[in-house]
């Protein structure tokens, strides 16, 4: 490994140090960056638009902000790449769609202006599937995007570019998206780290259905510090957003610690008997269970009652894709992937009090899961049912002998947890025999950010899996 590898392996929180220390220019990390991926993204195809040229200008702009002494943003000089569903201002932002394949925005969405805001250095876009539906990373433009620890097994998605570059060394941070479980599938294929956040931390901005509480969008990194350091840029209110909680995103800057000592536990293998594990997943964190106790939390076997959750996200997701693709498909219809065309048709044919029973379904689940949580602190659970797979299959269709009727189903121990609204970080949870990643999901009740970011920290530091990088 050469010295520029090693410093683009290094967490975002360290980088930072070395960029405001003097110790390191923005134009030098972003040139070592830049040099790891023309020589090692045409295996994994995880940055799918590169601006070097934009980058290198906005970098030297950095770098003499710095020596003016003008003031800097906790994100200041760190290269980052923008999921390619996220508008870009004078950058193709595809959606993974061939009908978008030249589209150029005019100007950048919430999330992107407050990472360039923070002082983030914008190098490109990463790969999506099709509109960001579905959990496999591939689509008709670009193809598909390669597992950085097995080449030719899927990276997860929908923010699956945004996962194997940060697990590849592409760039330090990266931001996702998450309806199902687009932030935390990824994460947990890859070996980093993905925070689905309580609706509102992070705004959408422009949304066309504002009130709507079922997708988020919100960090990654490869440590759970560069999330809470990426997530102190990301949160905060904006008035045109009716959902934005309206808290000090500083808080999120404070150290977190490395003891649980009286945390309460539950674990939930297969959330209470509503999922189908691969054994192989529920073997890998079952063996790393021990570390919780070990820092001094209690845990105990037990899951909130999750009924009607299929039911509210299907419904609610349905409707969202109604009213977001049937127009499109029904003038482009060869131009759109046929699961998208069915999750928009399931839309169509809801009516009025279908989506009003959703609604009383999923205010009874969050009343539930709230109960819960005066419990227990935080609720762990696999954060995906299977262990990465070919890149040729666009979903599994069984686990463990159960089948998967479509392209949501293999998801469910995500989806189940969307309509919670509860903040949901994904973390390295340990290898298989073998060598593929497997993630765990730390669940707590909404608002509950921080408290995820603190047992996450705690159990990556001391089981240290993601440190364990990608050979390629």
């Amino acid at each position: 490994m050469t010295a520029d590898d090693d410093l683009c392996t290094r967490p975002a929180t360290e980088l930072a140090a070395l960029l405001r220390a003097g110790q390191v220019s923005a134009r030098e990390l972003l040139d070592a960056h830049l040099a790891r991926i023309e020589r090692l993204d045409p295996q994994v195809n995880a940055i799918v638009t590169l601006d070097a040229e934009g980058a290198r200008a906005a970098a030297d702009a950095a770098d003499a902000a710095q020596a003016a002494g003008e003031p800097l943003g906790p994100l200041h000089g760190l290269p980052v790449a923008h999921k390619d569903t996220h508008a870009t201002g004078g950058m193709r932002t595809t959606w993974g769609s061939p009908l978008h394949r030249d589209t150029v925005p005019a100007d950048d969405e919430l999330v992107v202006a407050r990472l360039k805001a923070a002082g983030a250095i914008r190098i490109g876009k990463t790969n999506v599937p099709e509109f960001a539906a579905g959990s496999h990373t591939f689509n008709p433009v670009f193809g598909a995007t390669h597992n950085p620890y097995r080449h030719g097994l899927s990276a997860g998605g929908s923010s699956g570019g945004a996962a194997a570059a940060l697990a590849a060394g592409f760039v330090p941070l990266a931001e996702g998206s998450d309806m199902g479980g687009s932030l935390r599938n990824p994460a947990g294929f890859c070996n980093v780290v993905g925070l689905r956040p309580t609706p509102g931390r992070v705004p959408t901005w422009p949304a066309p259905m504002g009130w709507s509480t079922l997708s988020v969008q919100g960090p990654m990194g490869r440590t759970v510090g560069d999330v809470a350091l990426q997530l102190s840029a990301l949160a905060g209110p904006d008035p045109r957003v009716p959902i934005a909680l309206d808290s000090d995103p500083a808080a999120f800057l404070a150290p977190l610690p490395e003891r649980l000592d009286g945390l309460r536990v539950a674990w939930a293998p297969d959330l209470g008997g509503r999922v189908a594990v691969d054994p192989a997943v529920t073997a890998v964190l079952t063996a790393s269970l021990p570390v919780f106790e070990e820092l001094g939390a209690r845990v105990s076997e037990d899951c909130p009652d999750l009924s009607g959750a299929d039911d509210v996200f299907g419904t609610l997701r349905a409707w969202l894709f109604d009213a977001s693709f049937s127009a499109l498909i029904a003038e482009h219809p060869d131009q759109v992937k046929e699961s998208i065309r069915w999750n928009a048709a399931m839309g169509a044919a809801l009516s009025g009090p279908d989506v009003a029973r959703a609604e009383q379904q999923h205010t009874a689940l969050h009343q539930r899961v709230v109960e819960f949580f005066t419990r227990y602190d935080v609720l762990l659970a696999p954060t995906t049912q299977v262990l990465p797979f070919p890149v040729e299959v666009e979903y599994p269709t069984e686990i463990g002998g159960v089948p998967q009727e479509n392209y949501l189903e293999w998801m469910r121990s995500c989806t189940l947890l969307s309509p919670t609204g509860c903040p949901a970080l994904s973390v390295p949870g340990g290898f298989t025999p073998d060598g593929l990643p497997v993630g765990l999901q730390v669940v707590a009740a909404p608002r509950m950010e921080r408290r995820v970011l603190e047992v996450g920290h705690a159990f990556e530091q001391a089981t240290r899996f993601g440190e364990r990088r990608p050979a390629l």
